[in-house]
């Protein structure tokens, strides 16, 4: 790691994994708990997709995160309907657990797809 880099100068180093849901009529929400591990956590959304079976009708997708003034208000980031938009890639939508994602319209199923960072101690770099 180059000297540079800002996880160096916090002696953190980023672990990601695959993260995903599925919104759908059974289950219309889906929420990313808070860890309880002392760690930073970061959820990066990049996909939202109908299923192949989704019908052809409006499917709205809110996330209820805290803001920057600490409110919760649920906000739609994507209406999707398979014959005009069956899918969206996202770039930039950064999410500090807890959140939770909402199907507000439609019946799915709508798969949300990206990944789960969490910045650990890079006990290396502090020896």
């Amino acid at each position: 790691m180059s000297s540079s880099s800002p996880f160096s100068r916090s002696l953190r180093k980023p672990v990601a994994a695959l993260w995903g849901c599925q919104l759908s009529t059974g289950s219309r929400s889906y929420v990313v708990k808070e860890e309880d591990n002392f760690l930073e956590h970061l959820v990066l959304l990049r996909t939202i997709c109908l299923g192949a079976d989704a019908g052809d009708e409006l499917h709205v997708v809110a996330v209820d995160s805290k803001n920057a003034y600490g409110d919760h208000k649920p906000v739609p980031i994507a209406a999707l309907r398979p014959s005009v938009l069956p899918m969206v890639n996202l770039k930039g939508v950064e999410l500090v657990p807890p959140i939770t994602f909402v199907l507000k319209c439609g019946a799915g199923p709508v798969y949300l797809s990206g990944q789960h960072i969490i910045l650990e101690d890079d006990a290396e770099s502090e020896a």
